[in-house]
Order: structure tokens, then C-alpha cells, then sequence
């Protein structure tokens, strides 16, 4: 069976030591800004505008910037992770859809959520989560873990 894979970004999003996540209609669980990237667009700006689209908020991304110097060429933002995640997976264990998720992590201005597409969560269906609120959610172990990540990258490129 083919598999069909997807390039997705996704970006968690921090304000004063805590990150905001969604509860995602679909699959009902608790996740940052993120979706597809659009055709002739890159990873870095389609995690931007997924952050703009669902909260309305203005992303600075944080994290490494490669300083090669190349002819014709530039770096480009570096992703904090590169993820494969499966989502069809098929009760013989074969895998008929993947994202491949460039994961980013952001300082934002405020914690006033304003998603500017009527498409996306509404603001009451988002909330912000500090390492301690993080630790003691319930939520899935590796978004515990990258939105800890997060918070610390956030407050490490402020100081």
C-alpha cells in the first residue's frame, strides 16, 4: 500500500512562561498552532501564518539560524524538530497518511487569542499552560514535553 505524506508546521507559541493549546475538534485531544504547508510556500512561513490564522497573534520564532554563506542560496530558519507523524493507520499496521511536521517554537506579544479565520477554534477553546500546568494536565507525554521545551527556548532567547 502507498503512502500518501503531507508537509505540515506546527508551532508552539509562548507568552510569559507559558504556551497556549488548542483542543483540536477532530481528534479531540490538546495541541499548538499548526497545518498544512501551502504550495509554493516555506515551513517557517506557513508556521507563522498558522499561528496568525488560529490566535490572531504575531509569532517571533526562536531557535537556530544557520550562518552558511552560499551563492544563490540561504538558510532558512531552522525547524526545532522534524517529526514523522502517522495519521492513517490501518488495523494491518501499514501507514496510508503522514505529516511531516517542521515544529517551531515562538514568543508571541500577548495571551488575547483572536483566531482570524472563522474556520478555526474559537478563543474559549484555547488555554495557556505554564510547566507546572504542563506536568500536571493529563495531556499526551510529547506535548508535555515540547511545550516545556518551548517555554524554556522562549526564555533563553529573551535574556
Amino acid at each position: 500500500m502507498e503512502t500518501t505524506r503531507h508537509f505540515t508546521a506546527t508551532t508552539y507559541i509562548v507568552n510569559d512562561g507559558a504556551t497556549a493549546l488548542h483542543k483540536h475538534g477532530r481528534l479531540g485531544i490538546r495541541l499548538p498552532p499548526g497545518g498544512h504547508i501551502e504550495r509554493d510556500e516555506l515551513p517557517h512561513e506557513a508556521a507563522i501564518r498558522e499561528v496568525r490564522e488560529e490566535t490572531g497573534l504575531d509569532p517571533t520564532l526562536v531557535g537556530e539560524h544557520a550562518t552558511i554563506d552560499a551563492p544563490n542560496s540561504r538558510p532558512l530558519p531552522e525547524p526545532a524538530h522534524l517529526m514523522l507523524h502517522d495519521i492513517n493507520v490501518h488495523p494491518d499496521g501499514s501507514v496510508g497518511h503522514q505529516h511531516i511536521d517542521h515544529l517551531y517554537y515562538a514568543s508571541v506579544p500577548s495571551r488575547r487569542i483572536d483566531p482570524t479565520d472563522a474556520e478555526e477554534a474559537d478563543a474559549a477553546d484555547w488555554a495557556w499552560y505554564t510547566r507546572a500546568d504542563l506536568h500536571g494536565s493529563g495531556l499526551d507525554a510529547d506535548v508535555v514535553t515540547l511545550g516545556c521545551e518551548a517555554i524554556d527556548a522562549v526564555e533563553a532567547a529573551n535574556r
